[in-house]
C-alpha cells in the first residue's frame, strides 16, 4: 500500500483491524503537536503501523526515549511481549 493509494481510495481496511484515511493522515500533517512531557516509548522491532522511522523522529523531536523489544509486535500480545511490556512499565514508571 502506498500514500498514492491511500489519496486515491481515502480509506483502507488492514489485515491487523485499523482503518488508515487520507482525511486523518492529513489532520494529522496540518497539525503538528508541540510535546513537551518527558515521554518513554516502547516500540516493536515488527511493528506493522508506525514504522521505526516515524518513532525516530518523533524521538529527535521531542527528546523521548525509547525501548524497542526485539521480536515484537505493534499489540505486544503473546506472553513473552505482555511480560517485556510491564517490566518496562514499573522501569519507567518508578
Amino acid at each position: 500500500m502506498s500514500e498514492k493509494e491511500l489519496f486515491e481510495r481515502k480509506e483502507i481496511s488492514t489485515d491487523f483491524g485499523e482503518t488508515l484515511s487520507w482525511e486523518y493522515l492529513c489532520f494529522v500533517r496540518e497539525n503538528p503537536i508541540n510535546w513537551k512531557t518527558p515521554t518513554e516509548i516502547l516500540y516493536a522491532e515488527h511493528d506493522n503501523l508506525t514504522s521505526r522511522q516515524t518513532v525516530d523522529k518523533f524521538i529527535d523531536r521531542h527528546c523521548a526515549n525509547l525501548t524497542v523489544m526485539n521480536g515484537g509486535e505493534h499489540w505486544f500480545h503473546t506472553n513473552e511481549q505482555i511480560f517485556f511490556r510491564d517490566n518496562w512499565l514499573r522501569k519507567v514508571i518508578q
